[in-house]
């Protein structure tokens, strides 16, 4: 941090003028709980990490809750193809065979979990790793997704093994937890009621705890500045129903289709309004938090 004795008065004002500008929405979001899911490009860059670890404490002194969900994808692979175990795909999704689902648990909730624990820990905080199993916070069920088959044009279901989806929510220990000093970290694995293990998107993971926390914001660090329009532009803010028309007219396509679904699925399960910002921007958090015009697009509910 900068000696406040040794900045010209020029550097003061503009010191001044950017508390000025934050106090408000720090003062906003005091006390309210913020899900941030963490992964891409930002996941793999030092800087870009110790930037993101930064963030979570500030928001931490600043009385903000905050609740870190990340993954992992790459990592996994690297980690698959380390060990000799061929990576299988269906429909473009990762089938998770009974040798997967241990690497992956062993790569989420274990090396990438507690180091992203240990850089916000190195901030001066108090992180604590976590994933699904812990204090039964989420029990999962098999996902089942369905394809069209090109050839029949019939739909048929993938079975992508111990893949699933959260289905059961506890937030006990989430609430522990914001009453105390520590920050969760938590890898999105979860078991299931039949006893099995159970990797789960982290997007969608990450949904469903914002959903039970009534979060005030959902963040998600991607690799893409938010929604663009048909010319490339960001979008800054959508209504539940304008994401769904853009989804409809092929504005939203590829791989940003299940994202906005996901930060639908989220603000119908209680979130008040979440976010698709750029992750590879240093200090992205807190610039869309504590600035008026924000870092990517927030989509909320429709008004009443």
């Amino acid at each position: 941090m900068s000696d406040p004795s040794n900045l010209d008065n020029d550097d003061k004002s503009n010191q001044a003028a950017i508390l000025a500008q934050a106090l408000p929405y720090m003062q906003r979001y005091e006390h309210k709980t913020i899900v941030i899911k963490y992964g891409g490009h930002a996941m793999g860059d030092p800087e870009l990490g110790r930037a993101f670890a930064q963030d979570v404490a500030l928001l931490k002194q600043s009385g903000v809750n905050p609740v870190v969900v990340h993954g992992g994808g790459p990592q996994i692979g690297q980690m698959l193809e380390k060990m000799g175990i061929e990576s299988k795909f269906e429909g473009g999704l990762r089938v998770t065979d009974a040798k997967t689902v241990e690497i992956v648990e062993m790569v989420l909730a274990g090396s990438i979990n507690k180091e992203i624990v240990a850089m916000i820990n190195a901030e001066g905080e108090w992180a604590i790793g976590l994933c699904g199993k812990d204090g039964n916070m989420v029990f999962a069920e098999k996902a089942r997704k369905t394809v069209m088959d090109p050839d029949s044009n019939i739909e048929r279901i993938l079975d992508l093994g111990y893949v699933g989806e959260p289905v059961e929510i506890d937030r006990t220990l989430l609430d522990l937890l914001a009453k105390s000093e520590m920050i969760p970290v938590i890898a999105p694995v979860a078991p299931g009621r039949d006893g099995h293990t159970y990797n789960i998107n982290a997007d969608t993971f990450a949904g469903a705890i914002a959903g039970s926390l009534s979060a005030r914001r959902l963040l998600f660090l991607t690799d893409v500045p938010g929604v663009l329009d048909k010319s490339g532009n960001l979008i800054p803010e959508l209504t539940i129903s304008e994401a769904e028309a853009l989804i409809r007219d092929g504005t939203v396509s590829g791989g940003m289709i299940p994202k906005v679904e996901t930060c639908i699925a989220a603000l119908k399960r209680g979130v008040q309004a979440v976010v698709i910002l750029n992750g590879k921007v240093a200090h992205s958090v807190l610039i869309e938090l504590f600035t008026e015009h924000g870092a990517g697009t927030l989509i909320r509910h429709d008004s009443a």
